[in-house]
């Protein structure tokens, strides 16, 4: 069974907390040989944030202390992969903790099925979206590299089969925020958001919530 729930807006590191505790309990679980009875889907959205995972760079920060503080952001240290990349209002981030064993596929797998998950609610939206070689996440125009944009970054970690953090799906993000870094350490790329794309002011968040969530629920059952 996996239980849906939405953190609403929620500082990362209280976020990070709430999806250790669970990711804990089902580490534990599996080193005890029991398989775990609760799966769960987190989605929320934070207030602005800049997150580094562990093979990042922190020179893909390019502003300083004071100059985040000028911006209302923080900047946080993550133990996920993948490297800088902005959180903050309008942005879903979704945490799904699974394991993986009882959906019997491995992390590539479980990555490839996030992906298209992410790229079936853009098409409920009538947004093309796809996949970029020698990238993770959700682009768009990958076959224009001048145009080529990104508009979901994902970034996972996993032990014994269990998973924690996920990916950030730009809705009505303030895209501006991403000029401060590289985004996922790429120097020549661009971020969008499904507002920029349907070239609207704002869009339902919570209507896009619910087309993820059922979508997720197809793809991720267990059997």
């Amino acid at each position: 069974m996996i239980q849906y729930i939405d953190l609403g807006l929620i500082h990362y590191n209280d976020a990070w907390k709430y999806q250790e505790k669970h990711f804990d309990e089902m580490v534990n679980a599996k080193k005890l040989g029991q398989t775990p009875q609760k799966q769960f889907l987190l989605v929320c959205e934070h207030p602005h944030v800049y997150t580094l995972g562990k093979s990042g760079s922190e020179q893909n920060l390019l502003i300083n202390t004071l100059q985040l503080q000028a911006k209302n952001a923080t900047f946080v240290k993550t133990n996920r992969g993948g490297d800088i990349t902005y959180h903050g209002p309008g942005q879903i981030v979704g945490y799904p903790i699974l394991d993986l064993e009882q959906l019997k596929m491995g992390i590539r797998d479980y990555i490839y099925y996030l992906e298209e998950v992410i790229i079936q609610t853009l098409q409920s939206y009538s947004i093309k979206s796809e996949r970029y070689e020698g990238a993770r996440g959700v682009w768009i125009d990958t076959d224009d590299p001048a145009a080529t944009r990104k508009i979901c970054s994902i970034g996972v970690r996993s032990t014994r089969y269990i998973t924690m953090h996920g990916f950030a799906l730009n809705v009505n993000t303030d895209l501006s925020y991403f000029s401060y870094i590289n985004p996922c350490g790429f120097t020549d790329k661009k971020m969008t958001s499904m507002a920029k794309e349907l070239q609207v002011s704002e869009i339902d968040i919570n209507s896009v919530k619910e087309t993820f969530r059922d979508v997720f629920m197809r793809y991720f059952q267990i059997s």
